[in-house]
């Protein structure tokens, strides 16, 4: 019974990850605008242990979440900044994140504990690599967020040009600022829907009594991207100086435009020593063996022929 301890443990602990994961994806939903603007707006609302308000649950509402989140203040706040520009925009995403970091460091200690008790390898070798590969399951969901985030910042840069287009159009046509974004997230969302759906976002923080800046100011938050954060400077400084929204957003696109072909350029510069290291690690190798090789056998011959004379 003692011998088949550590198999029984391995087992249940897999038996509960597999449960509590899936479970987790069954709840998830596909987010919608009102899904994101509620969860955004939970995560505004100040806690009793946290006056100034996080993307957190509740803590007292259980005692994991106390034990699975960040214990002080800064680090939650990080914790849910970069799942917020990750698009985790749900008040208890940071709790589901955390305990798929616990269980994922689980899950390989308790393959590694499977399989000494197997007798497949040693204890003391199923530890070790049972923690090693734990720790790098900690790191993966890191990785996953950063690269999560990466993404929609690439989609929304890609996207950006033409929403301030539609803008300007909207704009020059009679239309208000709310109004303009409200048409782009109607016309762009087939082509660009991520960037729809922010902008209607942006649309329904505004009807809520947030000024545009302020709101675009948030939507660069969500993104941590510096077209938007400039994009709302340029309207709040023509709002304050009543300058003309429309000149100064041509402007902004302008040089968005000019910003993305300098960034062109410039990739298009670093290919050519990109280049290099691919040609000389299979490139050259390759044809040193098809123009070497016939005469290698040559002179093998050559050497051959030299011994029997």
């Amino acid at each position: 019974m003692t011998g088949n301890a550590p198999m029984m443990l391995a087992a249940f602990v897999a038996v509960s990850t597999l449960i509590v994961l899936l479970g987790i994806l069954l709840s998830r939903k596909k987010t919608s605008v009102d899904a994101r603007i509620e969860g955004l707006s939970d995560s505004k609302k100040p806690s009793k242990k946290s006056p100034s308000g996080s993307m957190f649950v509740d803590e007292s509402q259980s005692r994991w979440s106390r034990m699975a989140l960040p214990s002080n203040e800064e680090g939650r706040k990080r914790l849910g900044d970069r799942l917020i520009q990750a698009g985790l925009y749900k008040n208890n995403s940071p709790l589901y994140y955390m305990t798929i970091k616990t269980f994922m460091f689980l899950i390989p200690v308790a393959g590694g504990l499977f399989a000494s008790s197997g007798g497949m390898v040693s204890l003391r070798m199923g530890l070790l690599c049972g923690v090693i590969a734990g720790v790098f399951g900690t790191i993966a969901p890191g990785i996953w967020l950063d690269m999560q985030k990466k993404k929609r910042q690439t989609n929304l840069r890609r996207a950006l040009p033409d929403a301030l287009d539609v803008i300007i159009v909207c704009l020059e046509g009679g239309l208000s600022l709310p109004g303009s974004f409200s048409k782009v997230a109607s016309e762009l969302r087939s082509a660009h829907p991520l960037l729809a759906a922010e902008m209607a976002i942006v649309q329904r923080e505004i009807q809520l009594g947030q000024s545009t800046g302020q709101a675009l100011k948030r939507m660069a938050e969500r993104f941590d991207v510096e077209e938007i954060r400039s994009m709302a400077s340029v309207i709040v400084q023509a709002e304050k100086f009543g300058a003309s929204v429309v000149r100064a957003l041509r402007i902004h696109a302008d040089s968005l435009r000019e910003k993305r072909k300098q960034q062109a350029e410039e990739k298009a510069q670093k290919a050519s020593v990109k280049l290099i290291f691919p040609t000389i690690l299979f490139i050259f190798p390759a044809l040193i063996v098809v123009l070497m090789g016939p005469a290698f056998f040559s002179i093998l011959e050559m050497f051959k022929s030299m011994d029997v004379g």
